[in-house]
């Protein structure tokens, strides 16, 4: 061949590479983004047993079409302590094994025969089909979910369109006395792991290189004897992804990467020392022959489902292991709040970030208790308590504001951009919520230091306030973390209720303070808990209002309670007879005698 030849079927061999390795990036991020923020409740929550683990890995790996993408995250669980260490070695061997599924699918062209059934699986009748699919569910369809389906079945069509390209491109090398000679040299086993661990550890993708391997399988010179180690050198090379994510760590997080390490050189050594003395006693009949992609597809599973099934059992020996390698120190380790490897899994760091508001919004919970306790029974070190549950509040919004604009950064899907936004506008309540807590707790303070004597009168109306205002939190907490819009509809109406309690309070104080039953310190210090009492409820109004906007696909919050309270909308109706059930809940005790 001339140099002319060489050079353009070294560009159509790069260019098919390409497009393999841009196909299998969109295809993967597609499916991802379909797959949610189930992604994490999946991995996290269910892995409470070796199988499930196993079982959860493979499941999640097969959907997202990459073990490293499963590992990496696995990593950022262990590090921000979602996960135990014992929970992600078994996750870890069932995404080894859940990473063959591409294998499988790049296997299709080696696919025989003559049938129509054959014929429309193969790739050069299945790409294209799958091509006109996707891009009539992309272009046509406003459904998020179909046009994440049509991205899935292009993704799909460039991956398979890559492979062939690159396969034909590669057919010259049939010839080459060097290439055949090359994988002469890889039948030596050392030398077989190291050129597939290496061209792994590149590329980062153990499907990406075992399907750039079925690709060489064309030329005839890839043989069984020369494809085994080199796939066993692939699935060691994999591992680098997870290592270098695991770089600035917690130890256990170190230690989920080492044992995706130990894993994979464990299993080849053992593996190929049982293959080649079996070998040298009953030699194997077929590793002379040429390799097909099919053939590859079935040693890439059969190699790590023997590698798990022999070091399933063993997942106490492999944590121990990894625990020997990286020791523990004496001093405690901080587990990261939210870490940014799982920014590269969007749906799943969104699903992070919304568990630690909800720890947010049960810390302000817990704020609003104890300050009400201390403004009737005040103790200097449960005010300390309720600062240091309120400054614990103030770390949560400082790193979930920053985390958030990073990740709106990242391509989100529709309904994961919208709970990024709700995100985004009640973490601020929350903190304010957990401020106006400390605010009353401080009043209770000067309560008992002035001291400020309340009337009987005075007691029995912010008791009812202090229940009101408290219900009205309760509500808000419980439908932010059970995403319940049903909750969050019935709360404008009890906030509506809290701001007539206040304005009624604040006009009997007068009249009393006329009478002189009240002094003038009680009133500084009523104003003081009224105005933090209030503030909490529109905050609570303004979390739930969000909730409810940003479901709908809406942004305006003013606007909306503006046209509720006109009657402008559907839900006024019952906006109003839920404002009439929760006054006569929240009855001052002189007006129930009427």
């Amino acid at each position: 061949m001339t140099p002319t030849g060489y050079i353009l079927q070294v560009i159509s061999l790069l260019g098919g590479l390409a497009l393999f390795l841009f196909g299998m990036d969109i295809m993967g991020k597609a499916l991802e983004r379909q797959a949610g923020g189930k992604l994490q409740t999946i991995l996290a929550q269910m892995s409470s047993t070796p199988i499930k683990g196993f079982i959860l890995g493979l499941a999640v790996t097969a959907v997202i079409q990459s073990s490293s993408a499963t590992t990496v995250m696995v990593v950022g669980f262990v590090n921000s302590g979602i996960m135990m260490l014992r929970q992600a070695i078994s996750i870890i061997m069932g995404a080894n094994v859940g990473t063959t599924v591409t294998s499988w699918i790049l296997s299709l062209s080696s696919l025989e025969g003559e049938s129509f059934l054959v014929q429309v699986f193969k790739p050069t009748t299945l790409a294209p089909l799958c091509g006109i699919i996707g891009i009539v569910l992309f272009m046509a369809s406003k459904s998020e979910k179909k046009k994440g389906v049509g991205t899935i079945l292009l993704g799909f069509t460039t991956l398979m369109t890559g492979m062939e390209l690159m396969s034909g491109s590669m057919e010259f090398l049939k010839n080459e006395q060097w290439f055949a000679n090359l994988f002469v040299s890889f039948q030596n086993p050392i030398f077989g792991v190291i050129a597939g661990a290496v061209l792994t550890g590149i590329i980062q993708s153990s499907s990406a290189s075992v399907g750039i391997l079925q690709g060489l399988c064309v030329t005839g010179a890839v043989t069984f004897g020369a494809a085994i180690p080199i796939i066993m050198g692939q699935n060691i090379g994999t591992c680098v992804t997870a290592m270098l994510a695991s770089v600035g760590t917690t130890k256990n997080a170190r230690r989920t990467a080492i044992v995706h390490l130990y894993f994979n050189v464990i299993g080849v050594v053992i593996f190929l020392a049982l293959f080649y003395i079996i070998n040298a006693i009953h030699p194997w009949p077929f590793l002379d022959d040429p390799a097909n992609a099919m053939g590859i597809a079935v040693v890439h599973t059969t190699f790590n489902l023997c590698a798990t099934a022999v070091l399933l059992p063993m997942g106490r020996v492999l944590e121990k292991l990894a625990m020997r390698t990286i020791p523990d120190s004496p001093e405690p380790e901080q587990t990261a709040l939210l870490d940014a490897r799982l920014l590269a899994t969007p749906a799943v760091a969104v699903q992070r970030a919304r568990e630690i508001t909800c720890r947010m919004a049960e810390d302000a919970r817990t704020c609003f208790t104890m300050a009400v306790n201390l403004t009737h029974d005040f103790n200097e070190q449960k005010l300390e308590q309720l600062r240091e549950t309120e400054d614990r509040t103030d770390q949560y919004e400082d790193a979930l504001g920053s985390y958030l604009v990073k990740l709106s950064e990242e391509n989100l899907a529709v309904e994961d951009n919208r709970r990024l936004n709700t995100l985004l506008y009640t973490i601020g309540d929350f903190e304010r919520i957990a401020d106006h807590a400390v605010a009353i707790g401080v009043a209770g303070q000067e309560i008992k230091e002035k001291p400020v004597n309340f009337s009987s009168p005075a007691k029995e109306e912010l008791a009812v306030l202090e229940r009101a205002v408290g219900d009205v939190l309760e509500r808000t907490v419980s439908a932010f973390v059970d995403v319940d819009l049903e909750k969050a509809a019935k709360i404008e109406s009890l906030e509506q209720v809290v701001d007539s309690l206040v304005r009624e309070i604040k006009s009997r104080h007068i009249e009393r303070l006329r009478k002189g039953i009240c002094t003038v310190e009680y009133g500084f210090v009523l104003d003081d808990l009224l105005t933090a009492y209030e503030r909490i409820a529109d905050h609570c109004s303004s979390v739930a209002v969000e909730m409810m906007q940003m479901s709908a696909g809406k942004m305006d919050r003013h606007e909306y309670l503006g046209a509720l309270k006109a009657g402008n909308l559907d839900e006024s109706a019952q906006f109003n007879r839920r404002y009439q059930e929760y006054k006569e809940r929240y009855l001052f005790p002189e007006d129930q005698q009427k």
